[in-house]
């Protein structure tokens, strides 16, 4: 009892964490679309927006990494608390520079280094923030507690779409010249996460132990193949998750012909990542050791509620009818019987969920015929069956492992690069060909997922 109540707290603290940095990455897909329009750029052009966001995660995963080999890891040193608050307030100053460069119009060049310093922000958050929740209790029970954060980031990525997309191509886009819609919205940011960091400070969040083990350190990570093999899972996951966001707009509009506009497009968008909060909701239940009659009970409450809440959002923000997007209703059905199939086996819920969203991108992209509103909500459906890719996949990577956690945790961050190069390049070959086919960039890394889902994660693995 003692040891649920004394995770309660940071579970809920570092919870409203990952809302926030939902929040925050998925105003990219909005702003993709939205520089496109005001600076008249190309596909690929309007994709380097992901590009600056992510690579940011590489490099301040690679200073982690390269801290921690030197004996000075900032977690180890400073404690997760810490290294949190840095990250928060990092965060803060990055927004605010982005409302000042909307305020004085400085570019495309000043936005993107605003979006730079955001990430490196973001990257302090992720390292510490994923390997504490999974310490917060039971390792067996780890992927359903990351699963559950998850959850909460991913209701921060559905309502930034449709937040956003309301804020920027409605609201504040009245009576503004140049790119000041973006002003106000990043100016709360700011305030929100400058007042997250300092709750954390104040508030008496207990650090979970580190263990430390004599001579494990000096062996290097890389000899542990499941693990380098995991990032590139990251690399691969991220990557194809984020390239299908930012491009689902520019693939709606152009498949719809002009007849779904940017605006109605976010509030689309807001179902791919709405469909990832439920399935991490499900998945949350799934990978948890609650009786199996009690578990189908939950997730059915779970995938209701959820729902209600995409639903009645974007119905009162752009007037999305229940005859346009009951589609959704039949993937949610299926995302039910594929959690029954994974058996609540991390590996294989893994594979199992790859494979569903290497079919569905063949549908969006026509491949099989013209579907018409099925092959759009195939490409929407995908969120859904990213769920629990995340969190599988970081608990496999990062399992058994000990005090080389941190360690680990940095390099899988690192391999959120995969969010700023596969973007750009679908964009690239969209502009070559055409935004359905610019799919395949997606594709090939669900197929990579199916590899490490069915073999990856176990090869070098201590029994």
């Amino acid at each position: 009892m003692k040891q649920k109540s004394n995770s309660l707290i940071p579970m809920i603290s570092i919870t409203v964490l990952f809302f926030m940095w939902g929040f925050i990455t998925s105003l990219n897909d909005i702003l993709i679309p939205y520089f496109k329009m005001a600076y008249s750029l190309s596909h690929f052009e309007a994709n380097i927006v992901q590009l600056a966001f992510f690579i940011a995660y590489f490099f301040g995963s690679l200073g982690f990494f390269f801290l921690a080999k030197k004996g000075l890891d900032p977690i180890h040193k400073y404690g997760y608390k810490r290294t949190l608050e840095i990250g928060l307030y990092v965060a803060a100053i990055a927004c605010f520079l982005f409302s000042f460069a909307a305020i004085l119009n400085l570019g495309f060049g000043f936005f993107l280094s605003a979006l730079f310093l955001l990430g490196i922000g973001l990257t302090f958050l992720q390292v510490a923030a994923n390997p504490f929740v999974a310490m917060l209790g039971n390792s067996d029970t780890a992927s359903s507690r990351l699963n559950l954060s998850q959850a909460f980031n991913s209701l921060g990525t559905t309502l930034g779409p449709a937040l956003g997309g309301y804020f920027i191509f409605t609201l504040f886009i009245e009576n503004s010249d140049g790119v000041s819609a973006v002003q106000t919205p990043y100016m709360i940011l700011g305030l929100l996460l400058g007042l997250l960091a300092i709750f954390i400070r104040t508030s008496k969040i207990e650090e979970p132990e580190i263990i430390h083990k004599a001579n494990e350190s000096k062996e290097s990570i890389f000899k542990y193949p499941y693990v380098w093999l995991g990032a590139l899972g990251v690399f691969f996951y991220v990557g194809a998750e984020v390239s299908i966001g930012s491009n689902l707009v520019s693939y709606l509009t152009e498949v719809s012909k002009g007849v779904i506009s940017e605006d109605i497009a976010s509030s689309y968008l807001s179902y791919y990542w709405g469909g990832a909060m439920i399935g991490r909701f499900l998945g949350a239940v799934s990978l948890s050791k609650i009786e199996t009659r009690l578990k189908v009970i939950y997730m059915f409450l779970l995938a209701v509620v959820s729902f209600a809440l995409i639903f009645t959002v974007n119905y009162s923000l752009h007037d999305l009818t229940l005859s346009q997007v009951w589609y959704f209703l039949v993937f949610m059905l299926l995302n039910f019987l594929f959690f029954y199939l994974g058996k609540s086996k991390p590996a294989r819920s893994l594979a199992i969920f790859a494979v569903v969203n290497s079919v569905l991108i063949l549908v969006g992209m026509n491949v099989f015929g013209n579907f018409g509103y099925w092959s759009i909500w195939a490409l929407l459906a995908i969120g859904l069956f990213n769920s629990i890719m995340w969190s599988n996949v970081f608990t496999l990577a990062i399992d058994k492992l000990g005090d080389r956690t941190a360690e680990a945790s940095s390099i899988l961050i690192m391999m959120i690069l995969g969010g700023a190069i596969l973007p750009p390049l679908q964009g690239l070959l969209a502009d070559l060909t055409t935004i359905e086919l610019s799919f395949v960039i997606p594709l090939i890394g669900y197929i990579y997922l199916i590899f490490y889902g069915l073999k990856g994660y176990s090869i070098g693995k201590k029994a």
